[in-house]
């Protein structure tokens, strides 16, 4: 049965997800990196993309990562499940999330959706803030929506 510490730890590791989701869509660098330990990592693996997972590493290159997005004017990603593996130095967890690209035209536009699976590797810093080690971005597959106009 997990303990009191337990559940405290599995809602900050919830909230490093939460603010990673927010970041990414309100395109704040400084939220992003700040979720990462300086050496941290984003593995990125897209089957639609290429069959070599590709490596962000480090606190410069994690940066440019809501920088990239911005070729979306809109995202949305909305989290699913999570679960978590809480050990005496670190942590490992899975959560589920759906990623939304929005790319508006005259007539609403295209909605580019992911279905994602991030594995991830926490650590605590120095000052006991869980932060990611490392974030493995799995997409299961995609699927391109037609979007309507915004309404109001």
């Amino acid at each position: 049965m997990p303990n009191a510490d337990d559940a405290t730890t599995r809602q900050q590791l919830r909230s490093l997800a939460e603010g990673y989701a927010r970041s990414v869509d309100r395109r704040e660098v400084e939220s992003f990196v700040a979720l990462f330990h300086p050496d941290a990592a984003i593995t990125i693996h897209d089957p639609s993309d290429t069959e070599e997972p590709r490596q962000i590493r480090g606190a410069e290159r994690l940066a440019k990562v809501p920088e990239v997005i911005k070729r979306y004017p809109k995202t949305f990603h909305m989290l699913g499940q999570s679960t978590y593996d809480i050990g005496e130095d670190d942590a490992t967890g899975e959560v589920y999330c759906i990623a939304h690209h929005l790319t508006p035209d005259a007539h609403g536009g295209t909605d580019y959706v992911m279905f994602i699976r991030y594995e991830d590797t926490y650590r605590p810093d120095d000052h006991g803030v869980w932060k990611f080690a490392e974030r493995r971005l799995r997409v299961d597959w995609t699927e391109t929506r037609a979007a309507n106009p915004p309404t109001g």
